[in-house]
């Protein structure tokens, strides 16, 4: 497997997260945003949108983190990050769905500007990363995982951009919640860090 991947993405974290938490071995192919390889036509021909991550399995090509999450999820037979069962399944789609639009919208959005001088209002996506912020907080008290009583795809989802709010302006101080669990998620056993950008709260 070959994962086409940004170090500085949260999209490509959490597909890299994934694959070294279920210990799979993949090579790791380094997409240059700045210099528009994900727009080349050799891209381009793999991923008519021009994103990161992708990951490719001997020719079978799974663009979109979190379709990349549920693909190796259901690959590998990893019933314990996304069961099987109706319900439970249904739940981590939750939160998937939260991780495409609420967290992109708002922690995600927040680390744009700061990060890429993205064309966002700072004050409104900020609002909107504390907004979903409040609501995991209180989804997480008295329990340690957003979707079940362990960790599935639904925490890797959401881990990303939440651990690099600060990035954006997004202050995590008083989500103390939300900070335990991403304590519990940084130390899962093969855990790989999400890297810093001095920028924001943490320049």
């Amino acid at each position: 497997m070959k994962l086409y991947f940004h170090p500085i993405s949260g999209h490509s974290h959490r597909a890299r997260l994934f694959l070294s938490l279920i210990g799979a071995t993949v090579e790791i192919e380094t997409v240059d945003l700045a210099k528009g390889q994900h727009k080349s036509p050799e891209y381009l021909a793999l991923d008519r949108f021009g994103q990161v991550p992708l990951l490719e399995d001997n020719g079978v090509i799974v663009a979109d983190s979190n379709a990349i999450l549920v693909y190796l999820a259901k690959k590998f037979g990893r019933t314990d990050w996304l069961p099987e069962d109706a319900l439970g399944a249904a739940k981590v789609q939750r939160w998937l769905s939260v991780a495409a639009g609420h967290i992109a919208f708002g922690p995600a959005a927040a680390r744009l500007i700061t990060i890429f001088n993205a064309g966002f209002n700072a004050d409104e996506v900020i609002a909107r990363a504390h907004g979903i912020l409040k609501i995991i907080e209180a989804e997480l008290a008295g329990r340690q995982w957003i979707a079940a009583d362990h960790a599935t795809i639904a925490d890797v989802a959401l881990y990303s951009y939440i651990a690099r709010a600060p990035e954006g302006n997004v202050d995590l101080s008083a989500y103390a919640n939300v900070n335990a669990w991403l304590g519990r998620i940084e130390a899962l056993p093969g855990f790989v860090e999400f890297g810093k950008t001095a920028v924001g709260l943490n320049a």
